[in-house]
């Protein structure tokens, strides 16, 4: 079957062409912000203080994104994903500017919450509008553009932030988001039209709730285990207990939802519960690396923060390099074996991290760094759009939102885990000022990373195998697409037209 695709229906210059540069602006948002702060994060910590709290502005914004996932997805599938991707848009507008007001770290903290709130509505909802207007086969292209967003944002976010930082100016870290909140919310009213089809809902409050008292007890012991309290303290115990029957009691909700938000079922299906085990090692992965190294290379040898940020800048500079030419792979050889490539290469990169760690270096960080994120990216688009192609238009929100759920989940507990790590390993040492210190506890956050990405293989390598040619010809359109204004568009609502054939599954 074919695979060749007309690029001139698929640029900026095509009627789709206005909708595609909102929705790389509104990601603009969340990748600018994915690379910007963790640079400053001295200065921050300087300014206000509490050097065991900084894992929070991961952890809260990460938590808060992951827990509303589920529920902006699923109001997407039966309200359309216009409004919601606008609501986000707007939360992360408001969370920007009071986070540049933040008198304390505390508030500071309180303020990422609110942002990472509207970075999920905005994330999954501009990667299911994609998975909505364009086919499969001009995912591939599409990809390339998306991908190009995360390059220049690789290189502006660290360098802004490195350059804030030294300035003694970390609050612009968040001004500079106000433009680009109001750009990308006209764009999209002006330029995305939607046609769907209304119905009643029900949201399910009862799974939101249990899903973020499971995680945040869980989180909550694992970054002050050992820090605000003894780990086999009654806090300590009381937050573990709290998180596994919070989430025990969510799976039994969920599998009596009406309308759960995030839908069991799915999982049963093996190519879902894949992609979506390796999107939530993903997710740990990344902070494993964003979060920590800026600090262990300033902390360690004293690396300016402008240096730091573009060294750890190459993670995110290799991955949409390599995410841009992934779909000639997977049109080509299968998404399952350009995954594994993808992997391994990532697995290679991480036990690279964790072999340097003893020797800080700016330049090794970045040519490891790199690696790692050039192996993600032939990893991490892959999972996202076979998940997506195996469901039609009435559950691909869903869909998507399970996969970035799990990645932002894993970030989330994946920053606990590692500061937890580093926070003991300080405490042990001689203080967060010690450079020997910061190595020892950078190296172990470094070699639990490379166990992560080890599990991103696994996930990876269990993916039910595919061939190409099912999924060329695969529309990504459905019924909330407005034929119309975005042409293109494919299979009605609840098509199967792009869906990943009965043999993939098994």
């Amino acid at each position: 079957m074919s695979t060749s695709i007309d690029r001139a229906a698929v640029g900026f210059r095509s009627e789709r062409g206005p909708v595609l540069l909102s929705l790389m602006l509104a990601t603009g948002l969340i990748a600018m912000d994915a690379t910007i702060l963790a640079t400053a994060v001295p200065s921050v910590v300087d300014d206000l203080g509490s050097y065991q709290q900084f894992p929070w502005l991961f952890s809260v914004y990460l938590l808060a994104q992951a827990v509303s996932v589920p529920i902006y997805s699923k109001l997407a599938d039966t309200l359309g994903r216009k409004p919601i991707i606008l609501i986000g848009i707007a939360l992360f507008l408001v969370g920007s500017v009071l986070c540049a007001v933040a008198w304390s770290m505390t508030s500071l903290i309180v303020f990422r919450l609110v942002q990472g709130l509207g970075a999920g509505a905005v994330a999954p909802m501009a990667m299911t509008i994609v998975g909505d207007i364009y086919t499969v086969a001009e995912r591939a292209v599409v990809q390339g553009y998306i991908a190009s967003v995360w390059a220049v944002s690789s290189v502006v976010g660290p360098a802004l932030g490195g350059l804030f930082a030294q300035l003694g100016a970390w609050r612009l870290i968040f001004v500079i988001n106000v433009p680009l909140c109001l750009v990308a919310a006209w764009m999209l009213l002006r330029c995305f039209h939607e046609r769907i089809e209304k119905r009643a809902h029900r949201i399910d409050y009862a799974g939101a709730v249990l899903l973020t008292i499971g995680l945040t007890g869980l989180i909550l012991g694992v970054l002050e285990g050992g820090n605000a309290w003894a780990w086999l303290s009654v806090p300590g115990i009381v937050c573990f207990a709290v998180g596994v029957l919070a989430l025990l009691a969510f799976v039994l909700v969920e599998r009596r939802a009406e309308e759960p938000i995030i839908d069991l079922r799915l999982i049963s299906r093996r190519l879902i519960l894949t992609t979506t085990l390796a999107s939530l090692a993903i997710g740990a992965l990344l902070t494993g690396i964003t979060s920590f190294a800026p600090s262990y290379l300033q902390g360690s040898i004293g690396v300016p923060p402008l240096l730091a940020g573009l060294s750890v800048a190459a993670l995110t500079l290799g991955w949409p390099l390599s995410a841009a030419n992934a779909g000639r792979l997977y049109l080509r050889h299968g998404f399952r074996v350009t995954a594994l490539i993808g992997a391994s290469i990532a697995t290679l990169g991480g036990l690279g991290l964790a072999l340097i760690g003893p020797f800080p270096n700016a330049f090794a960080v970045a040519g490891v760094a790199f690696v790692i994120g050039f192996g993600l990216g032939w990893t991490a688009a892959p999972t996202l759009i076979v998940a997506q192609a195996s469901v039609g238009w009435g559950e691909r929100g869903a869909v998507t939102g399970m996969n970035t759920f799990a990645r932002s989940a894993g970030s989330a507990v994946g920053v606990a885990v590692y500061g937890a790590i580093s926070n003991a390993l300080v405490a042990a040492g001689a203080g967060e000022h010690d450079p020997a210190t910061v190595v020892h506890a950078s190296t172990g956050v470094f070699i639990a990373a490379a166990v992560t990405a080890l599990l991103v293989l696994a996930a990876v390598y269990g993916m039910p195998k595919d061939r190409a040619e099912q999924y060329s010809g695969a529309s990504g359109a459905g019924a909330g697409s407005d034929s119309g204004s975005v042409p293109g568009a494919g299979a009605g609502a609840g098509s199967d037209s792009g869906s990943v054939p009965a043999s993939a599954e098994t």
